[in-house]
């Protein structure tokens, strides 16, 4: 198992399609990714608040998918190191109390500027955007990423279900990296 641990912010698990490529490489122990009661009820009421046409009934099914499928990632015992952190946006805290608690080498986060380096410094911890991020996995470990995400696309019933599908939406969803590396890797065959 790797022992590179990234928690995985509630914006980088707002989309399915997203989440379900990074518990895809985490099961296939390319990162142990972290998390907490906390960020699940924050890409919760995103999802939600975005697509309230989404039984809420759904997302608890998904949040307890992520937690059979990983079940060492929920951290606890995080909330009391929350008071002494300063972040600029005082509610992302709770994630940098993940990160520290699960000893994460880096957050995975579309909102980079939300985590300063200079507040992370300390904890020896950094921020990554997911693009740089899932760009870094499938550099390392291109044969694996590439059999990860065709047994997933294979499981789906519905779009974005093929490759090339698959890879535009990541590229629609700020990810021009990770689409540009997968592109690269399926068309090698």
């Amino acid at each position: 198992m790797s022992h590179f641990t990234a928690v995985l912010d509630a914006n980088v698990l707002h989309s399915y399609p997203l989440t379900s490529l990074l518990l895809e490489l985490a099961e296939a122990r390319l990162f142990r990714p972290p998390w907490s009661a906390d960020i699940h009820a924050e890409w919760m009421r995103s999802v939600q608040a975005a697509r309230p046409d989404i039984a809420p009934a759904m997302l608890e099914r998904r949040r307890a998918a992520m937690d059979a499928a990983l079940p060492d990632a929920c951290v606890a015992g995080y909330q009391r190191l929350i008071p002494a952190l300063t972040l600029p946006d005082p509610d992302d805290r709770h994630v940098l109390a993940v990160a520290i608690r699960a000893k994460a080498q880096v957050i995975v986060t579309f909102n980079e500027k939300d985590f300063p380096a200079s507040e992370l410094a300390a904890f020896e911890i950094g921020a990554q955007h997911p693009d740089v991020f899932l760009r870094h996995l499938i550099d390392l470990n291109p044969a694996t990423v590439r059999a990860r995400v065709q047994a997933m696309l294979a499981a789906w019933k519905q779009p974005p279900n093929t490759a090339e599908q698959f890879i535009g939406f990541l590229e629609r969803c700020g990810l021009p990296e990770t689409a540009a590396a997968l592109r690269e890797l399926f068309a090698a065959g």
